[in-house]
């Protein structure tokens, strides 16, 4: 029998959050909860940053006591600030600050994002078929050739492409509960909802499963110790977005777009999301800048060119490079054997080690951690 919200809410009855005997739903700290058809469940448990250690043991209890339930295949379940630290009762309306008061921001938090990872990059772009997926893959490649150690992160959960792009198949392997081993390819350590799903299957999930689960793929996997953690974003400016900006201190984010002006609108909401939350902006990338006919050697811009530059000076903005349309990129990428690790010397290459060399150099004067942003909504 398909299992329901109602199902969910009675196990989770069972879960108190104090000495008093409060029940988890009760609490108000619960979120709504989704559940799939294929039987996932997601929820979040509302705190203040201060209280993630109190309730961490809540949370595995209630996500424990759902995943033994008949029907259930599988449990997101995480801890999540968004309301802030005086966040109202589940159904209550939100109150105001007092008049001349602005809201208190939540608690600073301090050290790394990630035991052992210096910096968390993302890159984003703000629509889809930009090339954000390749850029990322081979921008990871390229950092790690220059000798940094590098982690790259799927973070586009409906349509995760790193597993196809580093040629990786299979599972992960479970170090301990709740603990997975990334996968590695080409000296890089690697982790994708692709890897815990069918290749085919529709990731038709609300936004709070989606917040769950790249919760859980930044928290509990033994990333180790990486000087620069890659996260390929999904497009837009959505759910995966806001909780990355949330859960994690990131060191910055990289824009990708190509040159034409559709592109540009959707880029510059890109920066000016990323901005709203306070995390800075490492630079814009301009893809499929300059198609170079092999056979004739004319020089096409097919999609524009310099809109991306000129934009990042309009933006007041890192630009840190063109990457042309070229076909070995596509066919290296299609092929699982992205350029920069299969001819690192070519010319394709050498683009995305010049681009990598101008990212670590404007990351250097970033900060090792930063206090997460509280997200203001505006009216």
């Amino acid at each position: 029998m398909a299992i329901t919200r109602d199902d969910v809410l009675k196990v989770l009855s069972t879960v108190t959050v104090d000495a008093a005997g409060t029940t988890l739903p009760a609490s108000g700290r619960l979120s709504q909860v989704v559940v799939d058809p294929t039987g996932r469940v997601m929820f979040s448990i509302l705190i203040d940053p201060s209280e993630a250690e109190r309730f961490e043991p809540i949370r595995r209890r209630a996500e424990g006591a759902v995943l033994a339930t008949a029907g259930v295949s599988g449990v997101f379940a995480s801890l999540t600030s968004e309301r802030g630290p005086n966040h109202p009762a589940q159904g209550a309306a939100p109150q105001p600050p007092a008049p001349g008061r602005p809201a208190a921001p939540p608690p600073p938090r301090t050290g790394p994002a990630l035991p052992g990872v210096r910096h968390i990059v993302a890159v984003a772009s703000g629509k889809g078929g930009v090339g954000k997926s390749t850029t990322a893959c081979n921008l990871a490649l390229a950092l790690s050739a220059q000798g940094l150690k590098v982690g790259l992160l799927d973070a586009d959960i409906y349509g995760p492409s790193v597993p196809k792009l580093f040629g990786l198949s299979g599972k992960p392997k479970v170090i301990e509960e709740r603990l997975l081993a990334p996968m590695e390819g080409y000296g890089i350590k690697v982790m994708s909802i692709g890897f815990l799903i069918e290749a085919e299957t529709a990731m038709i999930w609300r936004g709070p499963m989606v917040q769950s689960a790249i919760t859980q793929m930044l928290r509990e996997v033994a990333w180790g110790d990486l000087d620069i953690l890659v996260v390929d974003m999904p497009p837009g400016t959505g759910d995966a977005q806001l909780t990355m900006a949330q859960a994690t201190p990131l060191s910055g984010a990289v824009i990708v777009s190509t040159p034409q002006d559709l592109a540009l609108i959707d880029a510059r909401r890109g920066v000016t999301m990323f901005r709203k939350v306070s995390v800075p902006i490492l630079g814009v990338i301009e893809n499929m800048a300059t198609f170079v006919c092999p056979n004739c050697g004319h020089a096409s811009h097919i999609f524009g060119h310099g809109g991306a530059r000129d934009e990042a000076a309009r933006l007041e903005v890192p630009f840190l490079g063109e990457i042309p349309l070229n076909m070995t990129i596509r066919e290296s990428s299609d092929a699982g054997r992205p350029v920069v690790a299969v001819d690192p010397d070519g010319p394709q290459a050498r683009v995305y080690r010049d681009i990598a060399a101008k990212l670590w150099a404007n990351l250097s004067g970033a900060p090792v951690a930063r206090a997460a942003p509280r997200i203001v909504f505006e009216s």
